[in-house]
């Protein structure tokens, strides 16, 4: 038997060789436990990968997921792995045509332009100033929290006296962010800008009472402590190579093409059948880790399934031979489009979107949110792409749930992406169709995938990128003391549905690893 086939017995196995799983097996095999990854596909990475999707094109793209915020630098440090960010210098863009001008918000590039561009857009300092005071304290709402995410659960009560504000406490835990956005900002566009953060991969409404949308907006503030969202030098698969080989190295065997089917448990010992394309097989293990949604483990340990979960997404990807212009004059294309440049995300159009995919409609002004990798880290195009000036865009729609789909996926996704181009051709003083790359096949280099697209290739449930809505960052009746626990003893849930998951962050595999190691018999 080769050494990097599945053995009888391991301390640990991992079912799922996404992020999270392969941060799981790092710690595990550094600590000496012996741990088998059971990967369903022909490679590990899950949602964070690159690929190269046009053909012929030398470029390599973060197909799925794109940009780090979540990440800890500890489990960076603690892995040793070679794998690193870059911040962007700006943060956004936002065009609009006022009094029958092209406009927009710059935001970024110091606070002097960025005080300068709200003057341009509002007319005064008001709105600056209510930014200022509003990011003021979700900065220190931050650094309050996001160490607790690699900590055991804090209570409720434990992780508000923590933060110990108890205005920030009402505006982001207690009422629907549409109070406080509607309160503070008094502009449509800025009131736009500053929602877009509850609403990725969200569907809700400002004003939804499940608060699902503030989580949402929680989870995109506090990242790194600060909340900035950084391009993944390499591309997103730089990491999830880096997380596979640092794993390898500590002695974990990782197995592509192994699907786990089952997992029987006694809450002491633990058999995993899995399926080759050779037949099947069984691994026994003390601990079992499931890299995979709720609604997976539920199938694999053959327990009542959770609720349906829905994506509300379309993700693009494209390959251009130059940045197009703008109608906007006073804003470089290349600074517009090195931040998240955000297209029919007004506060009104989002909540007109969202009502119309809530009736079941295709938003008719679809909003959506672009930024360029390339022109941050252009290593992931080829040297003579880069020559040649090819930049890539990457474009992640929102109030686009899976049951618009359902007719006709392939129909529904042309149609969107068509009115959600136009939404961006609206700002632009060229098409974007001019500027599209072609592929070896003289095939326009672009690419969209809706939720049912990565629910068939992804397994996510519904498509949803989060595997379920993303949960409060604080222990309840429901949770163990890592955020990690099943009700099987020696069965944990090590995926983005694990309390305190979402986003690529490594904490579920963080902290599932610990709450292993904390029985002291992995």
């Amino acid at each position: 038997m080769s050494p990097h086939e599945p053995h009888p017995a391991y301390d640990a196995v991992i079912v799922g060789g996404g992020h999270n799983g392969l941060v799981a097996a790092g710690y595990l095999a550094r600590a000496g436990r012996s741990v088998l990854v059971l990967e369903r596909l022909d490679h590990t990475g899950g949602a964070a990968v690159s690929t190269r999707p046009f053909a012929g094109v030398d470029a390599r793209l973060s197909r799925y997921s794109y940009l780090v915020s979540l990440l800890p630098e500890k489990i960076v440090q603690d892995l040793g792995l070679r794998f690193r960010v870059q911040g962007r210098t700006i943060s956004s863009y936002t065009p609009v045509e006022r009094d029958g001008r092209p406009t927009g918000l710059l935001v970024g590039g110091g606070e002097e332009r960025t005080r300068d561009a709200f003057a341009r857009l509002t007319g005064g300092e008001r709105e600056y100033a209510a930014w200022r005071r509003f990011y003021g304290m979700t900065g220190e709402v931050a650094r309050r929290i996001f160490p607790t995410l690699t900590e055991p659960l804090p209570s409720r009560d434990e992780l508000r006296r923590r933060i110990d504000d108890d205005e920030a406490w009402r505006v982001l835990f207690e009422e629907p962010i549409g109070v406080a956005v509607e309160e503070r900002f008094a502009d449509d566009l800025v009131r736009g800008v500053v929602l877009t953060d509850a609403l990725i991969g969200t569907f809700a409404d400002a004003h939804d009472p499940s608060l699902k949308q503030n989580r949402c907006f929680l989870y995109h503030v506090i990242g790194g402590g600060t909340g900035a969202w950084d391009v993944p030098v390499g591309g997103m698969g730089a990491l999830t190579d880096a997380l596979a080989a640092a794993a390898r190295d500590a002695g974990a065997v990782i197995a592509t093409g192994h699907e786990a089917v089952r997992i029987a448990t006694d809450g002491r010992t633990a058999e995993v059948t899995y399926r080759t394309a050779e037949g099947e097989g069984v691994a026994s293990a003390r601990h079992v880790l499931v890299n995979a949604s709720p609604q997976a483990l539920a199938e694999l340990t053959g327990d009542t399934p959770p609720g349906p979960a829905e994506g509300a997404q379309l993700k693009v990807n494209m390959l251009l031979t130059r940045l197009p212009r703008l109608r906007d004059t006073a804003v470089d294309p290349r600074e517009a489009f090195a931040g998240t440049f955000h297209i029919a995300e007004g506060y009104r159009q989002l909540a007109a979107a969202h009502a119309q995919a809530a009736a079941g409609e295709l938003p008719t002004a679809p909003p959506s949110e672009i930024y360029c990798h390339s022109l941050t880290d252009p290593s992931i195009l080829g040297a003579d792409l880069v020559e040649r000036g090819y930049q890539t865009l990457t474009l992640f729609g929102l109030h686009t749930p899976a049951r618009l789909f359902e007719r006709d996926n392939d129909a529904v996704r042309e149609e969107l992406l068509k009115a959600t181009l136009a939404q961006l051709d609206a700002h632009l003083a060229e098409p974007l169709a001019d500027c599209l790359a072609l592929d070896a096949d003289g095939r326009p280099c672009i690419e969209a995938r809706t939720p049912l697209d990565l629910e068939r290739d992804l397994g996510l449930p519904g498509g949803n990128i989060f595997h379920r809505d993303l949960s409060w960052p604080y222990a309840d009746e429901s949770t163990g003391r890592w955020g990690v626990e099943t009700p099987h003893a020696n069965v944990l849930l090590c995926g983005a549905g694990a309390v305190r998951g979402g986003g690529v962050s490594g904490v579920p595999g963080h902290n599932a690893a610990m709450a292993v190691l904390e029985a002291g018999q992995g």
